[in-house]
């Protein structure tokens, strides 16, 4: 759209209550026409200011969506069926904001819940937030914190941070920390049975890093995180002692040695594992080919460095065709062995639901068994827990389209195409 575009005609005029007309189509034409503006008459000073105007507004906008988001639910809430599960009919509500919103399950889910809390006792939180003072990503934080309390006891934390005076400049940590510390003060009871049910949560987590790296991440209580990190700080200042030369750094000291310390490595490096590669069937022709192994969900990995001669590896084999992982039937009604291995692979071990990318946990049958779709590998799509369930609530529907891509439909009658199969990286020619 070019800056001499005229708005549509079915976009001028504001009602009463301030909202433009035309469902945000005059707010889209604003929009268009000022990324179509010329900005090299501006000055330095002339860009800051609109650079932090645009701040404002992007939080002003995130408090409208989060208004709409709840009247969304409620309305959901109101038309759906009476006798449906609150926890069932709450999924439902998560998963179309996900996928109207572009989002993973989980900030869907923090989204829905900020949208209820905001307008049950965080008034001043939500005011700042809808005069663009406060950003989403702090409202969240605050909404976060207080999320177990009830109205009342949000409410008293929230005329606390209303009477700080400079609580708008405060950065997203010391927001969060100040709203802990108000919470654990105001409804000591609710803060000490959050504490009990964090630790009955705790895990260890993996996911993909840049550069053929992983985060391994361990969620524990506080003090076992820092027994945790003080021994193997003494592992440092044990091998800084050693009169061998110190060949590693600091941070490769306490890498190697939770390593070792969690496998029972005798190095860091000594790695037994299996490892499934994914292999274009083309590439079979050619022995010197440089494709490099894929991991299911932690991405590519040159596979002469899976191994060392301190370790052992076996590679898996599954073929591709133009990316697709091609081959695999069953007569049974659950996959499993290598079908289900070949189903995950295919998805990269990653969600096949539009802009979800949790782990895959279940393989769904894309046509319901019990309409009688077959356990093949064509009907087979990698899924999250989450979205597994979701996809069994009233109005849900998922097929496959001609093209190949898997199609969600929301009891709204709002159609989701599923991201396509990556291919691997081709061989150079």
């Amino acid at each position: 759209m070019t800056a001499t575009q005229e708005p549509p005609a079915h976009a001028i005029g504001v009602r009463g209550d301030g909202f433009p007309s035309g469902d945000l189509t005059l707010l889209r034409f604003h929009v268009d026409h000022a990324l179509a503006a010329d900005t090299s008459t501006l000055s330095e000073a002339e860009l800051i200011d609109q650079i932090q105007e645009i701040e404002s507004l992007q939080a002003s906008l995130a408090a409208l969506q989060s208004t709409r988001i709840r009247a969304f639910a409620r309305t959901h809430v109101e038309n759906g069926p009476t006798d449906l599960d609150p926890d069932k009919l709450h999924r439902t509500v998560v998963a179309q904001i996900q996928l109207a919103c572009r989002v993973s399950t989980t900030e869907a889910r923090t989204r829905v819940t900020n949208a209820r809390d905001l307008h049950a006792g965080l008034d001043d939180v939500r005011r700042l937030h809808v005069t663009g003072q406060l950003s989403a990503a702090k409202v969240t934080a605050v909404a976060v914190e207080c999320r177990d309390l009830n109205t009342t006891q949000r409410a008293r934390v929230d005329a606390r941070l209303a009477a700080v005076p400079d609580l708008i400049r405060y950065g997203i940590g010391r927001l969060r920390a100040m709203t802990r510390r108000l919470v654990a003060e105001i409804a000591p009871d609710r803060f000490r049975a959050r504490v009990h049910a964090a630790r009955v949560e705790r895990r260890v987590t993996l996911r993909p890093a840049p550069d053929a790296m992983s985060y391994l991440t361990a969620y524990v209580p506080v003090e076992q995180g820092a027994a945790c990190l003080a021994a193997l700080q003494k592992a440092f200042v044990e091998v800084q002692v050693d009169p061998q030369p110190l060949t590693r750094t600091r941070g490769q000291v306490l890498a190697d040695t939770l390593v070792e310390r969690v496998t029972g490595q005798a190095t860091a490096t000594a790695v037994h594992l299996e490892v499934q590669v994914t292999v274009p069937i083309q590439a079979l022709l050619d022995p010197q080919s440089p494709l490099p192994a894929e991991i299911p969900g932690l991405g590519p990995v040159p596979a002469d460095l899976l191994a060392t001669p301190e370790g052992t590896k076996s590679l898996r084999r599954l073929l591709t065709d133009q990316g697709i992982v091609i081959g695999g039937d069953s007569r049974q009604r659950t996959f499993t062995g290598l079908l289900a291995a070949l189903v995950k692979a295919r998805a990269g071990n990653r969600c096949t639901e539009p802009y979800c990318d949790a782990p895959v946990r279940h393989i769904d049958h894309i046509r319901r068994d019990a309409d009688g779709g077959r356990t093949e590998l064509e009907n087979g799509r990698g899924v999250c827990e989450f979205h597994n369930h979701v996809r069994e609530q009233p109005g849900w529907n998922v097929f496959r389209a001609p093209d190949g891509i898997v199609v969600t439909v929301t009891p709204t009658g709002h159609c989701y195409c599923g991201p396509a199969p990556q291919p691997p990286p081709r061989a150079p020619t």
